[in-house]
């Protein structure tokens, strides 16, 4: 069946994360592509639970001006 001379797309949902990122490579104008590579996430990404308690929050503060820089103020 023709196509009209268009490439189809390939199937972004079933491709490894590996398959993705080598064709986003190759297709760096794909925004649709790229899309859904961010949207996947990095499996080797650090995860971090929500604040549960005001106390929870204080830490995060401490955490988030120690990585920021930032010595004073809210965040």
């Amino acid at each position: 069946m023709d196509n009209g001379g268009l490439m189809m797309k390939p199937d972004f949902s079933r491709m490894t994360r590996q398959e993705l990122r080598a064709y986003v490579l190759a297709h760096r104008d794909d925004d649709e592509a790229i899309e859904a590579l961010i949207k996947r996430g990095n499996p080797d990404s650090p995860t971090y639970p929500f604040p549960q308690s005001d106390e929870d929050f204080r830490e995060m503060e401490k955490i988030l001006k120690r990585k920021l820089g930032s010595s004073g103020g809210t965040v």
